[in-house]
């Protein structure tokens, strides 16, 4: 997901974003640690999503304050 994207959404669909995309971390964490994951890349690129939506957020939240 890009950032530019991410930027179009509010800031409670980007919170809903957050919680979707820690969800889903925590289901491949689990099955990367029962074997069943095919693609161990997806867990880092989950992780710079979250990232991103975390970053989006923060921007908004501070150019709503002031």
């Amino acid at each position: 997901m890009k950032a530019a994207e991410l930027r179009d959404l509010t800031i409670e669909e980007l919170r809903q974003r957050e919680k979707d995309f820690l969800e889903e971390l925590f289901n491949l964490k689990f099955r990367h640690a029962t074997s069943q994951l095919e693609n161990t890349m997806s867990m880092p690129k989950l992780r710079k999503d979250i990232a991103r939506v975390k970053t989006v957020m923060r921007e908004k939240i501070k150019k709503e304050e002031g």
